[in-house]
């Protein structure tokens, strides 16, 4: 979608919608970890300026999404091992504590909008729709952070959903998505009943069953945006 190419008031919106649309491409697995980032293309793309991609980049660089070069340019950062390490156990800290806090503040209308997100994952899962599954398996973490109505808390979760579908693209060996899928569905079962402690034991051993899946190896660098696949 066009973005009106300003500098002035239009800017802030037109640089976000930028950073949106990186990191739904990198979420959806339509974006590779080492994949340059055309400054000019993505200009064009947008109907914007280079200087509010290179704001777009800045920001996306904050997060940890692109890696800045002096006199290279940008491209999709590549975490190294260690780093993906370290992010899956922030996630089991952070995710582990939301959950309990979660299902003492639950309503049944956040139970209905959370099943109909696993029914979307669902067909999503069926269909081998890769890119919307992905970012729907992703999503749920998410969802379940926007329960609790603390947007700081939602912005560090999609932070951290954001990394892991990169780090899952570099080193994991293996993409299940209907045990993923399985997983979520058992995972607000225990929520709906009002089980802490079990649905903090399932989110902490969801997120390790993808850890373990990781590899010492990393694939091949991806390739540039605008670029065939």
């Amino acid at each position: 979608m066009p973005v009106a190419d300003a500098e002035g008031a239009d800017s802030p919106t037109s640089t976000e919608h930028i950073v949106h649309a990186v990191t739904r491409a990198i979420v959806e697995h339509r974006l590779l970890p080492g994949a340059k980032l055309v400054e000019q293309k993505i200009a064009d793309r947008f109907g914007v300026s280079r200087t509010i991609v290179r704001q777009a980049f800045n920001r996306l660089s904050e997060l940890k999404l692109v890696r800045l070069e002096p006199a290279r340019g940008a491209f999709v950062a590549a975490p190294s091992i260690e780093e993906a390490r370290e992010v899956f156990a922030v996630r089991r800290m952070v995710e582990g504590q939301m959950l309990r806090e979660l299902i003492t503040r639950i309503k049944p209308g956040d139970l209905r909008e959370l099943k109909a997100h696993l029914k979307a994952e669902r067909e999503a899962v069926k269909r081998i729709d890769v890119p919307t599954r992905s970012k729907l398996l992703f999503d749920f973490h998410v969802e379940l952070a926007r329960v609790l109505g603390n947007q700081v808390l939602v912005d560090l979760i999609q932070e951290l959903v954001s990394r892991c579908s990169l780090i899952t693209l570099m080193y994991q060996s293996a993409d299940d998505a209907e045990t993923s899928h399985a997983e979520h569905i058992a995972i607000l079962q225990a929520i709906e009943a009002r089980d802490a402690d079990r649905a903090a034991a399932l989110v902490d051993a969801h997120l390790l069953t993808v850890e373990r899946q990781l590899t010492q190896r990393p694939r091949a660098p991806g390739v540039p945006l605008g670029s065939p696949a």
